[in-house]
C-alpha cells in the first residue's frame, strides 16, 4: 500500500477500497461520502490536517476484504437491513433523550438546546428520503438500472449533501458532542448514541454514493 500516491487518489475511492479507512476518515473530520471525488491532499488541506498523519494512518491499515456485499442486489439489501432498519430504531430515542436533557439541563451553558427540534427535522428529512429510495431508486436498481436511473442517482446525491451539513450542524448542537465534567446518564446516552447515528449515516451515504451508484452511473 505505500507504493500509493494517496495525495491524488479521491478520498471516496480510498474509503471504498480499504477496509477501516472510513475509521480514520472520521478520525480526522475528513468528509469520505458527499465530498468522496476531492482528492485526498485537497480534502486534508480544507479540514486543515496532516496529509503526511492521514497518510501514515491508511498505510498502517491492515489490507482485507471489505465485510460488505458486492453485488448489487445483495448491497441493496445490506443497506436496508444495516442503515434503513437502523436510523429508524436509533433517531425516536435520540429525539427522547435530547428532550429530558434540554428539559432538565436547559440552564446549563452546555447544554444542547435546540438539539432536539433539529433532531425531529433530520427524522422527517430522513425518513422522506429512505422512502424514495426503497419505492423508487432501489427497485429500479435492482431491476438492472436503466438510463433513467442516472436521475433519481443525482436527486439522492444532491439529498445526500443536505444530510452532511445536517451532521455538521448536528454537532455544533451538541458542542462538539464534548460533554461537561457533571453530565448525567442521559446526557452520556445522547451524545454517545448521537455519534453512533453520524458514523452510520456518513458509512451509509458512502456506500451508496462510492460504491453503488457508480456501477450504474457508469452503465
Amino acid at each position: 500500500m505505500s507504493t500509493l500516491d494517496w495525495a491524488a487518489l479521491p478520498v471516496g475511492e480510498i474509503a471504498a477500497a480499504h477496509p477501516g479507512a472510513t475509521a480514520v476518515f472520521r478520525r480526522f473530520r475528513i468528509d469520505f461520502c458527499c465530498s468522496g471525488q476531492r482528492p485526498l491532499a485537497e480534502a486534508c488541506a480544507a479540514r486543515g490536517v496532516s496529509l503526511d498523519e492521514v497518510r501514515q494512518a491508511l498505510e498502517q491499515l491492515p489490507q482485507a476484504v471489505a465485510d460488505v456485499p458486492q453485488e448489487p442486489t445483495e448491497l441493496i439489501e445490506h443497506i436496508l437491513h444495516r442503515y434503513h432498519d437502523v436510523h429508524r430504531q436509533q433517531l425516536p430515542e435520540l429525539i427522547r433523550l435530547a428532550r429530558k436533557v434540554e428539559a432538565v439541563h436547559d440552564d446549563h451553558p452546555e447544554a444542547p438546546l435546540g438539539l432536539a427540534q433539529y433532531l425531529e427535522e433530520t427524522q422527517d428529512e430522513l425518513l422522506a428520503h429512505m422512502a424514495k429510495e426503497e419505492q423508487v431508486l432501489f427497485p429500479l436498481l435492482a431491476a438492472g438500472g436503466a438510463p433513467m436511473a442516472r436521475h433519481p442517482i443525482a436527486a439522492m446525491r444532491l439529498e445526500h449533501d443536505d444530510h452532511a451539513v445536517r451532521l455538521d450542524n448536528l454537532r455544533t448542537l451538541a458542542h462538539g458532542l464534548v460533554l461537561p465534567a457533571e453530565a448525567c446518564n442521559s446526557w452520556r446516552a445522547l451524545y454517545s448514541g448521537l455519534q453512533q447515528f453520524i458514523d452510520d449515516l456518513m458509512q451509509h451515504i458512502h456506500l451508496e454514493n462510492n460504491v453503488l451508484f457508480p456501477r450504474f452511473e457508469r452503465a
